[in-house]
């Protein structure tokens, strides 16, 4: 078995047991959660959702493997399948971050079922900051293809906008993440709206520049 093959072996092995946790966890949990429980909290942290708890224990266990199957058909699908290739490593590697974030969400929501009081937003945004900032690096090594990255008109009409944008963007996003994880000392919720606005404007941005830079390009030819 090769170098390829081994890492490939290991991360379909942890993929699997981030899934199995996820199940087992619910099941662990579901004698001790009566009823309804708790699946989504607004934006000031206050609870707005409940759900059986036969819906509520699986719903992200489910999603997992969904996850799981879509992100090994994107790769085998893609019209530019040889370009995942080349940055398959950040690729696998951000799928088991995302799963990771899944069942820590997961995990979560279970614990604040059984023992309600502390602040589910808080306690996201160290995962969610570190999904971000890893977002930054595969974006910053991502290469054109139709699913993974900043994908406008013209980012996937030339590898050179595509470059140029996805090096800015990856920057960008990492920024975000490192002032996300201040809110982990900013007892305001402002912090939330903050991060949602600065998420926002960068895709706004990188849209323009993608379509301006592939304008220049196209004029100095």
């Amino acid at each position: 078995m090769g170098r390829k093959e081994k890492r490939e072996l290991f991360i379909l092995s942890i993929i699997i047991l981030i899934i199995t946790l996820s199940f087992l966890i619910s099941i662990y949990s579901y004698p001790k959660i009566q009823g309804q429980m708790t699946t989504h909290w607004n934006i000031k942290g206050e609870p707005d959702n409940q759900m059986p708890k036969q819906y509520g224990l699986f719903l992200i266990p489910i999603t997992l493997l969904f996850l799981f199957l879509l992100f090994i058909i994107i790769p085998r699908i893609d019209p530019l399948k040889h370009n995942i290739i080349k940055f398959r490593k950040y690729y696998d590697t951000f799928i088991v971050l995302i799963l990771l974030f899944l069942l820590y969400i997961h995990t979560l929501i279970i614990v604040w079922n059984i023992h309600p009081g502390f602040s589910m937003n808080k306690m996201l945004i160290p995962g969610l900051s570190i999904l971000l900032y890893y977002t930054g690096v595969l974006i910053e090594n991502a290469r054109r293809n139709w699913f993974v990255g900043i994908r406008t008109p013209w980012t996937l009409s030339s590898d050179v906008v595509w470059n140029k944008t996805h090096k800015i963007g990856g920057k960008l996003f990492k920024t975000i993440s490192i002032i996300m994880l201040l809110g982990v000392f900013v007892q305001n919720p402002i912090i939330i709206r903050i991060i949602l606005i600065l998420i926002i404007l960068t895709t706004i941005y990188l849209f323009i520049y993608s379509y301006l830079e592939y304008e220049r390009i196209k004029k100095e030819l």
